[in-house]
């Protein structure tokens, strides 16, 4: 696992780190997704939240404030309550406490049954975890998925971020978006971030929370140092 920050930009402290799996020697994620199939989804679902929770912990994450956010395969997913006790397990052993934990899926892997997905998301609330929709904008579906269930975060994807200071349409698209997620109490994360101009926009936007290599670059294994900026 890699780890990337996610900045709460009114503190100038990390909010969470994002878990980003990697190849034992650090190969990027590519060479590791390539190989998952559906004979080895549910199995390489499960090993990528117990690597994450014992990586991040041996890091040092559980001596600061932040969360932890671990991307999930909902359709690794068959019983959030069943899917869900080797985690737990995880997380007991190494003194992590559950309500530090954030799961976050992508709308690019396309959802069989958008039903389940909201039924795991619920479960996920019930227990305690906090839950994201990650790379919203872009993949399968966008507003159509926020109108079926309620995460606690999406994360703006980077293609809409990219530019934002000089296109009007990427800003009126993004400032729509967060309109709605204030309505709905769903808190935005922008990812991709990679210059001042793009933050400062961000932040006139009312973004709180950003991530991107402005900040810190994923480290391998390693909680990163951040880059603060004005």
């Amino acid at each position: 696992m890699a780890f990337q920050p996610i900045v709460d930009v009114q503190t100038g402290t990390p909010f969470a780190y994002e878990a980003l799996v990697r190849g034992p020697s650090g190969e990027p994620a590519a060479s590791v997704l390539s190989k998952i199939t559906a004979a080895n989804r549910y199995a390489f679902d499960q090993r990528c939240r117990v690597k994450a929770i014992e990586a991040a912990a041996v890091a040092g994450i559980l001596d600061t404030p932040a969360r932890l956010s671990i991307n999930f395969l909902p359709n690794a997913v068959y019983s959030p309550m069943a899917c869900i006790q080797l985690t737990l397990r995880t997380a007991s052993a190494t003194n992590f406490p559950a309500d530090r934990l954030i799961f976050e899926f992508t709308e690019n892997e396309e959802m069989a049954d958008p039903a389940h997905v909201a039924n795991i998301i619920a479960a996920y609330q019930k227990m305690g975890f906090g839950t994201a929709l990650d790379d919203f904008g872009a993949g399968h579906a966008g507003l159509n998925l926020l109108a079926r269930f309620q995460p606690d975060i999406i994360k703006l994807d980077m293609e809409l971020i990219r530019g934002l200071d000089t296109s009007l349409p990427r800003r009126t698209i993004v400032d729509g978006v967060i309109r709605i997620c204030r309505a709905l109490g769903v808190t935005v994360i922008a990812e991709g971030v990679e210059s001042n101009a793009e933050l400062a926009s961000l932040k006139d936007l009312g973004v709180r929370y950003i991530q991107g290599f402005l900040f810190a670059k994923p480290a391998f294994e390693a909680l990163p140092k951040l880059t603060l900026t004005a």
